[in-house]
Parts: structure tokens; sequence; C-alpha cells
């Protein structure tokens, strides 16, 4: 299960180690990501109070900017290429923030082959290249393949069971 994000905390809260110009800042709660919060030289002469003061308000600068933030989601026009490859990586990357593409299961046993533009991407291809976008949410939307240029009605309510 993926960890929760940190959040401002008191000294009763964490444990601060130092590892060489890092401070490492671990929840008391399992749930709670542990963090290797740079600071430098100046490390060394930090109390741990100081450190975590210095973290919280890096974490409220953080909350401030994405409170403030309006993501807008490009989406490449149709026709026009939406992924491209990336050399010095050895991947394909998306141009955009939307992707259309069409599955179907014509790897090897079966596997499933993602299409985008031209392209067909094995699992791994797309798994890494969709990892350029790490640290990100997504939501997938199905549609039927001659509708991927389209924006779906979506409703939020349960499934009905067949």
């Amino acid at each position: 299960m993926r960890k929760r994000r940190p959040a401002v905390a008191s000294l009763d809260e964490v444990q601060i180690t130092r590892e060489g110009d890092d401070a490492v800042i671990e929840y008391k709660d399992p749930d709670i990501a542990t963090t290797y919060f740079h600071i430098g030289p100046s490390l060394c002469g930090m109390t741990d109070q100081q450190i975590l003061d210095h973290f919280n308000n890096v974490l409220r600068a953080d909350a401030q900017a994405a409170a403030a933030y309006q993501h807008v989601a490009v989406e490449v026009p149709d026709g026009c290429p939406q992924i491209r490859y990336f050399a010095p990586g050895d991947q394909w990357v998306p141009r955009g923030g939307v992707l259309r593409c069409v599955i179907d299961d014509a790897g090897p046993g079966g596997e499933a082959v993602i299409h985008v533009d031209d392209q067909s991407l094995s699992l791994a291809e797309f798994g890494r290249m969709i990892c350029t976008y790490a640290g990100w949410g997504m939501r997938i939307a199905f549609v039927p393949e001659d509708a991927i240029a389209e924006t779906p009605v979506i409703e939020v309510r349960e499934p009905d069971e067949d």
C-alpha cells in the first residue's frame, strides 16, 4: 500500500536522524512516508525542532502553492503526434497530458498492447512512458474505439451489476 504524504507535525509525532546533509524525518505513524530532507552543511548546527520547523514551513508553502494551482490537461489535437521518442532515455514520452489510445490483446500470451497514434506499445513500454508522470494521479475513461477523440459523459455512481 502506498504511504500517505508527509504532513505538518510536532516533535512528538516524528523521529529525526541525520545522514550527511540530510535530515531523515520518520513519522511515528507507519502509514506516513519517511522523508530525506536535504538541508546542507548547516544541518549539523540545527536542533531537531529547527529542522522540523523548516520542514513544516516547506510543507505549508507546498500546500499554499497547490491550493493556488489550476491544472489544465493539454490534449494534443487529433491528427498530431501525441507521443515522441526520447532517444537519451530510450523510451516514448507523452507530448501532452491526455492520451487517446486503443487496447488490444495481441501481445505475447494475450498480453495487452496499447496503440497510441501509429505506435504499438507493450505494457512495459507503456508503463515506462507513463512513469514520466510519476507522482501524479491518473483517471482512465474507457470509451468505444471510434470515440477516443471525444470527451465522454461521466456519471459518479455504483456500476450496474451484470
